[in-house]
C-alpha cells in the first residue's frame, strides 16, 4: 500500500520504550511526529535521536507527540538510548518503537509488504528505506512525508516550521510563502475572493499579482 498525503495514517500497536502503545490512542486529539531509523547504534540517527530529546517541548508547545522507530529490539533500544544522551546531552522522553516484526515499517511503506523475517541478521544497509518522517494530524490524516538518505541528518527545525505553517493554515484561509518563519506575512488562498478577503482582512493586502495577495499574518 502506497501511502500518500490525506491519508488516513495507518493505526498499529507496539511496544516501544515507554511500554506498549496503540498508536492513534496514543495520539489522542493533537498532532504527532513520527520518525524511522534503520537500526540502533548507526552514527546519524544517534545525532537526530539526541537533537529531538533537546527540543521536545518545542512540539510540546504545538500539541505535537513525537516517537520515534527503530528496526530493533527494546533491549537494544535502552543501551543505544544511553549512547544517544552520551552524544546529544540530553535524554530521550519520548517513546521509541521497537520494530523487531518490520510491522510499522511496512504499514508505512518503508518496506514491501512481502519482506519477511524479523530484526534479526538485518543491518543498516538492507534497512536503509527506514528513514522516514510522518507528521499526522488530529484527524489521524498524515500531513506530511519526508524521506531521507542514511548519510544527511534530518533538519528538524524544519519540521517544526512546518508544523507551524500546517496549524496556522489549518484554522486559517492562508498558504505560508517560500522560507516562510512564524509572524511573517501568508498569502491569502485563491478561493478566496477580494470580497471576501475584505471582511476577513479589512486593513488590506498587497497584490503582487491576480492570484497572489499578501497579508499580515492572522493572530
Amino acid at each position: 500500500m502506497s501511502l500518500r498525503i490525506n491519508d488516513i495514517a495507518p493505526d498499529f500497536q507496539a511496544q516501544t520504550t515507554a511500554g506498549a502503545l496503540a498508536f492513534h490512542e496514543w495520539i489522542g486529539d493533537g498532532w504527532a511526529v513520527l520518525f524511522s531509523h534503520p537500526k540502533d547504534f548507526t552514527p546519524v540517527c544517534t545525532t537526530e535521536l539526541g537533537y529531538m530529546a533537546k527540543i521536545q517541548p518545542e512540539f510540546e508547545k504545538r500539541n505535537t507527540k513525537i516517537i520515534g522507530l527503530s528496526v530493533d529490539a527494546s533491549s537494544d533500544h535502552e543501551k543505544w538510548l544511553n549512547d544517544v544522551e552520551e552524544v546529544g546531552g540530553a535524554r530521550v522522553n519520548y517513546p521509541v518503537i521497537a520494530d523487531t516484526d518490520l510491522q510499522v515499517a511496512k504499514l508505512y511503506d518503508m518496506f514491501p509488504a512481502d519482506v519477511e523475517g524479523t530484526y534479526e541478521g538485518r543491518t543498516a544497509a538492507t534497512n536503509a528505506t527506514v528513514r522516514s518522517v510522518f507528521v499526522v494530524g488530529p484527524d489521524k490524516r498524515i500531513k506530511l512525508i519526508l524521506t531521507y538518505p542514511m548519510t544527511t541528518g534530518r533538519n528538524f527545525d524544519e519540521i517544526l516550521r512546518v508544523i507551524d505553517s500546517m496549524q496556522l493554515t489549518a484554522k486559517h484561509k492562508v498558504a505560508t510563502p517560500v522560507n516562510w518563519q512564524q509572524g511573517e506575512d501568508v498569502i491569502i488562498v485563491p478561493s478566496v475572493s477580494n470580497e471576501d478577503a475584505e471582511k476577513i482582512y479589512p486593513e488590506g493586502w498587497n497584490t503582487v499579482k491576480p492570484y497572489l495577495r499578501t497579508v499580515k499574518q492572522p493572530v
